[in-house]
């Protein structure tokens, strides 16, 4: 589905964005191979958390959707062998984390996904879990992944890229390992699995660049409130400060400092951003976030900094459009293996527009331009990429028409009607 958007004069208003999706993936997961009952409150219901559902469905899981409260009947550490493939659809957080607990189990499992998941690298888990024991046969690195499961044994290994879904699957895979298992990287990664998996009795130890955990006997069901999504928000927030007399305001926020980076970078260009009401969801951080209209400038973003804010930088780009001077984002080579070659597409896309972007081969030199002027754009079916582009679409003259804009289904349903509310 083609999206036209029109630029806009301002943007104001409270929202609410859905839940966060890798604490939803999380949840789903863990809660599955807990004994007992596990309710998920603020679920993300946007198709990638809806493949994991349906996988878990597939492995002989009972799962309950009501809106975004869902319920899930544990099967304990061991799950059943599924009739056919699982499919992850377009979700590389399915795909690399359910792979760590597939290896645990007494059976073999085919897992696939749609055209866009199998251009994407699985290397990255099939190698440590290979190592822990799995037998795992792929198409060069790329799914489908025929993983046969059983006996596992502790490794340390560290990432050669800092990755979340990397560690996650091996701490997954760990639950069923004969001893501990670490796993470190350069940098910090997001660390909602190392947040969660205690709530539910695992035992862990973490570091500043990693995580220890050791083999589970069982796991118990717990209530997982999720926050909303920061990546979500994110689109809302640079909306906000680039539009003239414009103020948003996003209830209920996940704040976890491996996920804010996006507003460090902002407030350090200048965006009058304010957190209200901080308090905690489960172990999660979480409060409103406001931003209010704001003269921007040029910034440098190195490695360190990336796996903060891997997700937001389609959107930071859009950002740095609009800032004084010239913005330098390093370290991003992660970017060309998401849904698509995100320095490829989004260069690409906003250069359509009038940005000056130079594109880099680990990220972008983006110099700031006075306006964008509204074309055609294509999406290149990633839901960030679109979303990213309707942003741009509001700050610039005329209309922009999102070819496929209506992948933002991905993670932000209803993402066009809940903007173009806000807008006045």
């Amino acid at each position: 589905m083609d999206i036209r958007v029109d630029g806009k004069k301002s943007i104001r208003g409270g929202i609410s964005v859905p839940g966060d999706k890798s604490i939803s993936h999380r949840a789903a997961i863990i809660g599955s191979i807990a004994e007992g009952i596990t309710e998920i409150d603020g679920f993300a219901g946007g198709y990638d958390c809806l493949s994991t559902l349906d996988c878990l469905k597939r492995l002989g899981v009972c799962i309950e959707r009501k809106g975004d409260i869902v319920r899930i009947k544990g099967r304990g550490l061991y799950l059943k062998r599924p009739s056919e493939v699982i499919c992850a659809g377009n979700s590389g957080t399915t795909a690399r984390l359910l792979s760590g607990v597939l290896a645990g189990q007494a059976f073999d499992c085919v897992i696939d996904g749609d055209a866009s998941l199998r251009k994407r690298p699985m290397s990255r888990v099939i190698h440590p879990l290979s190592l822990m024991g799995a037998r795992i046969a792929s198409d060069s690195g790329r799914l489908p992944m025929n993983i046969a499961g059983g006996s596992l044994h502790a490794i340390k290994y560290e990432m050669p890229v800092s990755s979340a879904q990397v560690k996650s699957a091996i701490l997954l895979a760990g639950l069923y390992a004969d001893g501990p298992t670490m796993v470190t990287g350069p940098f910090g990664s997001r660390d909602h699995t190392e947040l969660m998996l205690p709530c539910f009795g695992a035992k862990l130890q973490c570091s500043d660049n990693g995580a220890v955990v050791y083999p589970a006997q069982r796991l118990e069901g717990q209530r997982v409130p999720v926050p909303g999504d920061i990546s979500s928000a994110a689109f809302f927030i640079v909306a906000a400060l680039l539009l003239p007399e414009s103020e948003i305001y996003i209830r209920n926020v996940g704040l976890n400092e491996t996920r804010t980076g996006i507003l460090d970078v902002l407030k350090a260009m200048g965006g009058d951003i304010r957190i209200y009401g901080g308090k905690y969801l489960g172990r999660e951080a979480a409060g409103d976030v406001a931003a209010k209209s704001s003269a921007l400038k040029a910034t440098s973003i190195g490695a360190d900094m990336i796996p903060r804010l891997i997700d937001e930088i389609p959107v930071l780009a859009v950002a740095a459009c609009f800032a004084e001077g010239t913005t330098f984002i390093r370290g991003a080579g992660e970017l060309k293996v998401k849904e698509s070659d995100r320095i490829r597409t989004v260069a690409q896309e906003l250069n359509k527009i009038g940005a000056r972007i130079e594109k880099l081969n680990d990220g972008f030199a983006i110099t700031g331009v006075d306006r964008l002027h509204g074309v055609a754009v294509d999406s290149h079916n990633d839901h960030r990429l679109a979303m990213a582009l309707a942003v741009a679409g509001l700050a610039a003259d005329g209309c922009t028409t999102i070819r496929n804009g209506g992948c933002s289904d991905i993670s932000f349903p209803g993402f066009y009607d809940e903007l173009n509310a806000a807008c006045v």
